[in-house]
């Protein structure tokens, strides 16, 4: 129980990823931290529900392999990726193609690329010598420095796709789309230098996501720490630098506080503290009787048919998703949903898959309005955890809208606690801030 009595050198407020990261750098280097969870368990957006022995993401946001806070973050040495089939498939005209440029991520590759496709139809995205080009800007972005992308010239994404030198018909049957899934912005207003630092994780690593739902992610950051850090259904109803309110238990005292709430929730205990807009994102779950025939791949709309932005066939990918002989397919919905949501979204799934989806069964539909926070121009990759000594604040509002960028806005928020503590990091977190994407 708390009580007026207990003290904490640090106390978070919020069991997101952020927290627990900015938790496990803390503790990490000897300091006491009480991180308080309004919500009944630790993970904030990243849920994970049981329907009927299926495990069902309420946001579920596609990661990368590259992704390096999911190799350094504390707590996640245990955490398995499951990984999509290579490339992408992409819904255009009535067809579905497979896009992998992987392989053509050099001269001699795109070279045998273009000749192995010669005689191929005709995709979305080009033909065999579009295709090389694509590869060869993949594999440029994939060892271009962070810093040089961050230095480049600043617009929307949708208008810095024109200006690659690739032809129309590649930018809009594989990049709009491809960018659209990683940014959950389907109209592409995102800042370009956010978009490049996304699209070249896309171009170092794999799509993928984490075994057993997103909630694993949160769930071994929380059991790793030290018993007890974690504090479900409390409610913080007021808090400054030495103290903390709670509903429940009266007042905490502490050294320092940080935030790791949305950015929403912040505001409303930081009054003055901006707040941005957001994409909103709604999750489809159906089962059905057979799955698709498109294995593990992600399946993109390049056509911009109807509600569905992506899709795949989740049971293909992480099995441990469905129970045995059973089919989960998880799409994403960008934007205001329709009315008619499970009747529109099906009709445009029989569309992509090429199947017929009257005997689908709708298992959930998750709708978060404030699901991911927008960066439109000019972002500020880098906006400041540290509010004055003693007072901070982090989460995917102050970096990138990624995981990635809610683990490292965390270990950046860890990091000036223990400055102004007078306590040294065991590592050099501006090392790093070249990598967040």
């Amino acid at each position: 129980m708390l009580s007026t009595a207990h003290h904490a050198d640090v106390v978070i407020i919020g069991a997101g990823i952020a927290g627990l990261s900015a938790a496990h750098q803390l503790t990490s280097a000897g300091v006491n931290v009480s991180v308080l969870e309004a919500g009944p368990r630790a993970g904030g957006r990243m849920a994970t529900e049981e329907v009927d022995g299926f495990r069902l993401d309420h946001l579920g946001p596609l990661l990368s392999t590259s992704y390096p806070e999911l190799r350094t973050t504390p707590g996640l040495e245990g955490l398995v990726l499951r990984n999509f089939a290579p490339g992408v498939l992409v819904h255009s005209e009535g067809r579905q193609y497979r896009t992998d440029v992987r392989h053509t991520r050099s001269a001699r590759g795109a070279l045998k690329a273009a000749r192995a496709l010669a005689s191929a139809p005709r995709p979305p995205m080009g033909g065999p010598i579009d295709q090389a080009r694509l590869g060869a800007a993949l594999a440029r972005l994939a060892t271009t420095p962070a810093s040089r992308i961050l230095a480049r010239p600043e617009q929307t994404a949708l208008a810095a796709l024109s200006s690659r030198g690739l032809p129309s018909r590649t930018v809009n049957g594989f990049l709009r789309p491809l960018l659209t899934a990683l940014l959950s912005d389907p109209g592409l207003t995102t800042s370009s230098r956010c978009a490049d630092l996304v699209l070249r994780a896309y171009a170092g690593g794999r799509l993928c996501v984490p075994s057993g739902g997103s909630a694993t992610l949160p769930d071994l950051l929380a059991a790793a720490l030290p018993p007890g850090t974690v504090r479900t259904g409390v409610h913080v109803t007021a808090a400054d630098i030495t103290s903390v309110r709670t509903k429940e238990h009266g007042e905490l005292g502490c050294r320092s506080l940080l935030l790791a709430t949305g950015a929403g929730a912040a505001a409303e205990l930081l009054p003055g503290l901006r707040v941005p807009s957001f994409h909103p994102v709604t999750v489809l779950h159906h089962t059905a009787p057979a799955p698709p025939p498109t294995g593990a791949a992600l399946l993109l709309d390049a056509d911009r048919s109807g509600p569905v932005a992506h899709t795949c066939v989740m049971s293909e990918v992480d099995p441990s998703r469905a129970p045995d002989g059973r089919t989960l397919i998880t799409s994403t919905v960008l934007g205001t949903p329709p009315p008619d949501l499970d009747r529109s979204a099906r009709a445009h799934l029989a569309a992509l898959y090429r199947t017929s989806t009257d005997d689908w069964e709708l298992l959930a539909a998750h709708h978060d309005p404030e699901a991911v926070p927008a960066m439109p121009p000019p972002h500020d990759l880098r906006r400041p955890v540290r509010l004055l000594a003693g007072l901070y604040v982090c989460g995917d509002h102050r970096d990138t809208s990624t995981v990635q960028g809610a683990l490292f806005s965390g270990r950046r928020a860890a990091h000036a606690i223990l400055g102004d503590l007078g306590i040294r990091s065991g590592s050099d977190v501006e090392a790093g801030l070249s990598e967040a994407a």
